[in-house]
């Protein structure tokens, strides 16, 4: 027990009390902006901004720059989906769909594009030196498609946060952020809890653009 508490703890020794309490309220926010994803609410935007505004600062800090690429696109999505899902279209609010073929090649054509950019990136500031930044690789193409998907309401994106948070539970202890394992931990929960009530929702009311 002990040797997994220091595993855990380990990485925070040299971290000062405000990066853990940063890390610790990102997760928090982040949290609660899944909860309104689950729900369809709109306060999913405002509250993930908070939460990877915050993740910015503390990735750069540890030289993760996939995931500063990341938590810089979610903070932008999070603006185009925040417009995205409070405007009206012929008098209605954008509705929960099944992605058309069309859908599918844009967030492939989103997956790979990020991947090439990321690898860029990584050799750019001579990296690719940790097994984790292969992975960044892949979930950070995976979770790019994700927002996408989310930001237009379709369905598909819980399974891509599914697969990603799989990948990035054990991903986020090996890179030293404790605090975040556990937030995507409660990811992958919420992602499948969100999957099965958007589902029932689209069952109840069929939808597909």
């Amino acid at each position: 027990m002990n040797q997994i508490f220091d595993f855990f703890l380990a990485p925070y020794q040299t971290a000062s009390t405000f990066d853990i309490i940063l890390e610790i309220t990102a997760v928090l926010f982040g949290i609660v902006s899944v909860l309104f994803a689950k729900k369809e609410s709109v306060w999913v935007y405002p509250t993930g901004i908070i939460s990877t505004v915050i993740y910015v600062y503390i990735c750069f800090q540890f030289t993760l720059y996939g995931d500063v690429i990341i938590n810089l696109y979610y903070t932008l999505m999070s603006v185009y989906g925040w417009y995205i899902w409070t405007r009206l279209v012929q008098g209605q609010h954008l509705e929960i769909t099944i992605s058309s073929k069309k859908d599918l090649l844009k967030s492939l054509g989103i997956f790979l594009s990020t991947a090439v950019f990321v690898v860029v990136v990584y050799l750019y500031f001579n990296r690719f030196d940790r097994m984790t930044d292969y992975f960044d690789t892949f979930t950070t193409g995976v979770f790019f498609a994700a927002m996408w998907m989310m930001a237009n309401k379709k369905i598909e994106h819980w399974i891509l946060w599914i697969i990603g948070n799989l990948i990035s539970i054990p991903l986020y202890f090996v890179k030293g952020l404790g605090f975040s394992g556990i937030q995507f931990s409660i990811f992958l929960m919420l992602a499948i809890l969100g999957y099965i009530k958007w589902k029932k929702h689209l069952n109840s009311n069929p939808q597909i653009a």
